[in-house]
């Protein structure tokens, strides 16, 4: 199954993602179902706060109900992730470290807000 959803950028758009997550039904088996649906609201609530103008794209693929690829992209002019440099006890600034623990495997496309991850067995 592949999703491809385009979602205004306004406070509304993380759950809008969310439940475009809960749209995969049975294609996304249900014990990837909660760090799948944290992660991209942690990742569209990152487009919302720092991202360009403009709508945000959220693009989810499962080619097996054991794996899935989530992508989120929107107009922002990029940036360089890094590592959580600050006291456990602030608030802010989880999200990336929160995709970083809870992914097989993530990255960010060079030179844009484009942020991918996969969580489970490749299919």
């Amino acid at each position: 199954m592949i999703l491809d959803v385009e979602i205004e950028r306004t406070l509304r758009a993380p759950a809008h993602a969310r439940r475009a997550v809960e749209g995969l039904g049975e294609a996304l088996d249900p014990s990837l179902r909660p760090d799948v649906m944290l992660l991209v609201s942690e990742l569209i609530t990152n487009s919302v706060k720092y991202g360009g103008e403009g709508d945000l794209r959220l693009q989810i693929e499962s080619r097996s109900p054991k794996h899935v690829r989530v992508e989120v992209v929107d107009q922002g002019v990029g940036f360089i992730p890094k590592a959580r440099d600050r006291p456990v006890t602030t608030a802010g600034g989880w999200g990336l470290h929160l995709v970083e623990e809870l992914t097989d495997r993530w990255g960010v496309h060079e030179g844009s807000t484009h942020v991918w991850f996969e969580i489970g067995e490749s299919p």
